[in-house]
């Protein structure tokens, strides 16, 4: 299980483990209200990849990563 602490980071190898194989990975957020922090888990069962914010500005980059693995899956 590999924790980030860099957006770019976390979202290139999202990208890249979601192309490797897209048809395990799974994508869940979390939202723990009491310590207003969420949390990204993208896993395929072998890798698992994860990064926890508590920036609002962060949201926008998730929207902007969903959007593009959705992509991904559409034009396959």
């Amino acid at each position: 299980m590999t924790y980030f602490t860099n957006w770019e980071e976390f979202a290139k190898a999202a990208e890249r483990l979601h192309s490797a194989n897209p048809e395990k990975c799974r994508f869940v957020t979390k939202y723990n209200h009491t310590k207003g922090e969420l949390v990204l888990k993208l896993t395929d069962d072998v890798v698992c990849l994860q990064y926890s914010t508590n920036q609002l500005q962060d949201v926008k980059k998730l929207e902007k990563l969903s959007s593009t693995l959705l992509r991904s899956i559409v034009t396959q």
